[in-house]
């Protein structure tokens, strides 16, 4: 269609461009109101999933006595297999920075369970009713938790393939992540719908009130339910009195009671794309050019880096809006097609040089 990638010139860049070429995904089926992405953004957040997923929630104790959630997507049906040889993979989902898990995200693991993936949800500290056990949260771009998670995921599923594929705002704490461990990572790929790359100027922009809204209220009901554990650490008032997003920010990391910081300083720790030359996975990103979260992609998409790594692919679409990326028929997320499409095309390219090299495929 109207894609366009961006990428380095490389071996891995041509099997991909041919792989999306042929995908169905990016052919047709366009939706009637192509350039209204608020509109595509109210759908993304409000339409509900079908069928309805069947969740089964594990706790992971970490290093602190804290606690991470790991929604495994189970039903309503179980994995045929197929897949182009990723099948059984393990896919880890990880929603925005408020925690919201959205019928999108929940949409993306269902279609992953159909073709043989292991869908996983990753929930903050916190988050979507994980309890809050120690009076801390996960800063926007500390991927410590994340670590953890991936750690216990491997040890659980040591023949698998570890893939990953974040929401909006979450994709700070996946960038971060990828950044920080370098050819360490256990991922074998990862993808971003819709990421947000710079997080100071996404905090200080501002986004549209029917985003930020309703992910403000979301992070307030859920804060509200820890106000005893959280008083000795934050301003509890302060906290739910915020009115935009960054305030919040600030109330929960910057002016705490014990350890008390800077808005820069913060950001020097918590940004996206602090280490992002040291990424060493695969990494597709998936933006619209009418992101009316994001904003405009000339100040807020960094083309350079795609210019320039090997690792990052960037599909930019011109409609699509946030996380939306809707199409008619059935698999309303033409998006979600797409990123499957990328993941089973990284386990094609990957399979085949191991075959060149003669080397084992590595457990």
């Amino acid at each position: 269609g109207r894609c366009r990638l961006l990428c380095k010139p490389s071996a891995l860049a041509q099997h991909l461009l041919r792989s999306l070429g042929r995908s169905a995904a990016l052919r047709g089926g366009r939706w009637p109101w192509p350039r209204w992405p608020r509109l595509q953004m109210l759908q993304q957040l409000l339409q509900p999933p079908e069928p309805e997923p069947v969740l089964a929630r594990e706790l992971l104790q970490l290093p602190d006595a804290g606690l991470v959630a790991l929604d495994w997507l189970v039903g309503p049906w179980e994995a045929v297999g197929g897949g182009g040889g990723v099948s059984r993979a393990v896919l880890l989902l990880i929603p925005n920075a408020a925690g919201k898990v959205t019928a999108g995200l929940l949409q993306l693991g269902l279609r992953a369970l159909e073709r043989g993936f292991i869908p996983v949800i990753f929930n903050r500290r916190g988050h979507n009713g994980c309890p809050l056990t120690t009076p801390q949260l996960q800063p926007f771009g500390d991927p410590g938790d994340l670590r953890e998670a991936l750690t216990y995921l491997r040890c659980r599923h040591p023949s698998a393939s570890l893939l990953a594929v974040s929401e909006g705002s979450g994709s700070g704490l996946l960038l971060a992540y990828l950044g920080e461990s370098g050819s360490s990572s256990r991922l074998a790929a990862a993808a971003c719908l819709s990421p947000i790359f710079r997080g100071r100027d996404w905090f200080e922009a501002g986004m549209p009130w029917l985003y930020e809204w309703p992910l403000l209220l979301h992070l307030k009901q859920g804060l509200s339910r820890y106000a005893g554990s959280l008083a000795e650490a934050v301003d509890m008032d302060r906290l739910l009195g915020s009115r935009s997003l960054r305030e919040l920010e600030e109330s929960l990391f910057c002016r705490t009671r014990s350890r008390p910081t800077s808005w820069e300083l913060y950001w020097e720790h918590n940004e996206p794309l602090r280490d992002v030359d040291e990424a060493a996975v695969p990494v597709l990103c998936l933006c619209s050019a009418d992101d009316p979260v994001r904003g405009p992609p000339a100040r807020s998409v960094p083309t350079e880096l795609f210019r320039s790594s090997p690792y990052f692919f960037l599909l930019l679409t011109p409609h699509g809006g946030h996380c939306g990326f809707p199409r008619r028929g059935s698999g309303r997320c033409w998006g979600h097609e797409a990123v499957l499409e990328y993941f089973r095309a990284m386990g094609e390219f990957l399979r085949a040089e191991e075959g060149r090299k003669g080397q084992p495929q590595p457990r």
